[in-house]
């Protein structure tokens, strides 16, 4: 005995299996084709290359800096080397001036000690050699001065009454000094003798003017104070 198949029934749960089965599949669909478009790489190649040029190149303000900075170091550069040479040149020439100086005073005082001797010594027998020989250190209007002074008084009084002269100096002092004139203060001890009388002493200062004449320190002033 054959029981009766509902075939109505299953029709519409296979029906609705399938229609089930069917909106299940296509959200299914849609996600995959979703997860598609979501992973595809971005191959933005631009984007990238231009953001690498962007750090290599310099921008505006970068060229505005290496714009100016060049002018001013082509300026400030030349004007910074004169200072430094005209700076080396002053030390220099300061340097030069004080060693110049430094010379001149120890010449001068040296000049002024030996001459201030030679001018204040005589002997009666050879009086004219002696002072002869001291107008040598002389110049200008002080050497005629001394000539007719010597010829006219000292010489002729050293040999008619015996009168020698010794002078010494204890001490001398630089008042000036510069390349080509100098003074100088002189402290001058000179015994005289008189024929075969005793000697007598006399102190004295003296200030002495020189000149640099032909490369030597010529006495042009001398001035007892």
């Amino acid at each position: 005995m054959q029981m009766p198949v509902k075939t109505e029934g299953v029709a519409e749960d296979a029906s609705s299996h399938d229609l089930d089965a069917l909106e299940g599949a296509e959200p299914a669909d849609t996600r995959v084709a979703g997860e598609d478009e979501t992973t595809e790489p971005d191959t933005d190649d631009s984007s990238d290359a231009g953001g690498g040029d962007a750090e290599s190149t310099p921008g505006p303000k970068g060229r505005r800096r290496r714009g100016w900075a060049r002018p001013v170091a082509f300026a400030v550069l030349p004007g910074l080397a004169l200072l430094l040479a005209l700076g080396a040149g002053f030390l220099k020439w300061q340097d030069s001036s004080v060693r110049d100086a430094e010379v001149a005073r120890i010449e001068s005082v040296q000049a002024a000690k030996d001459g201030t001797v030679a001018l204040l010594s005589y002997r009666p027998d050879s009086v004219d050699k002696d002072l002869g020989a001291a107008r040598d250190r002389l110049t200008g209007n002080f050497r005629d001065s001394y000539t007719s002074l010597t010829n006219d008084v000292v010489i002729p009084g050293a040999k008619q009454k015996q009168i020698s002269a010794v002078a010494t100096v204890p001490a001398a002092a630089s008042v000036s000094a510069k390349e080509g004139q100098a003074v100088v203060l002189v402290f001058v001890n000179q015994t005289n003798t008189i024929g075969n009388d005793a000697p007598t002493d006399t102190a004295s200062t003296v200030k002495v003017t020189l000149d640099k004449v032909g490369g030597r320190w010529l006495i042009s002033g001398f001035d007892p104070i």
